[in-house]
Formats: structure tokens, C-alpha cells, sequence
């Protein structure tokens, strides 16, 4: 699975500035990279502390994420807008839609 790179990316950019992104999140995403198998849910916690992520599913989640492995590494790198991915299939949310145009610059603090 090509995104745990960016998964790992997120998790050290929360060692450094966990308080901030919390504060930027303020939210538990689900994400599902849908071709990733077991490995490919993640829950990226930027409510509570100083932020955690960690594989696996969380029920409570406030907005989850469900994406193909090579479209959410192409969101991360600019390439793919998530509106349009959003609008053309590739990229389902659900729970609170509005948390997940907080994921860009969270994204952009993880590089």
C-alpha cells in the first residue's frame, strides 16, 4: 500500500506539531483506502491530545474517507483535486462532510 508512506508522513508532522494540526482537524477521520486491504484503515485522531493515527477502524469517527490507494497518493501530491475526485466517484465521504476540506492543509503540513 503506496499511502502508508503519507500515513507515516502525517504521524511524524504530529510528533512535531500535533497541538497545531489538533487545533486545525479538531476531528477523528476514518480513512479507507478501499484497495489496501486490512491495512488500509486508518484512523487519524486530530481531536483529542496532541493527535495519534493508528491502523484500524474507529466506529466514532466524525468523517470517514473512503478512497483507491493511487488516488489518495495523487490527492496528497496535488495531482488530484478532492472536490473533483469527490464529484467524479473516486472519493466517498461520510459523516460530516465539511471536516473533510480541513484535510488539504493538513496534507500540505505533513510534506
Amino acid at each position: 500500500m503506496k499511502s502508508k508512506a503519507i500515513f507515516d508522513a502525517i504521524a511524524t508532522a504530529m510528533k512535531a506539531k500535533g497541538p497545531e494540526m489538533v487545533k486545525m482537524g479538531g476531528a477523528v477521520f476514518q480513512f479507507i483506502i478501499s484497495d489496501g486491504g486490512p491495512e488500509g484503515k486508518v484512523t487519524v485522531d486530530l481531536k483529542n491530545g496532541s493527535g495519534e493515527i493508528k491502523t484500524g477502524e474507529d466506529a466514532k469517527a466524525d468523517c470517514t474517507i473512503t478512497i483507491a490507494d493511487d488516488d489518495f497518493i495523487a490527492m496528497a501530491e496535488g495531482k488530484l483535486d478532492g472536490m473533483q475526485a469527490f464529484m467524479g466517484g473516486k472519493l466517498k465521504v461520510k459523516g460530516n462532510m465539511m471536516l473533510a476540506q480541513k484535510l488539504g492543509p493538513i496534507l500540505e503540513m505533513a510534506k
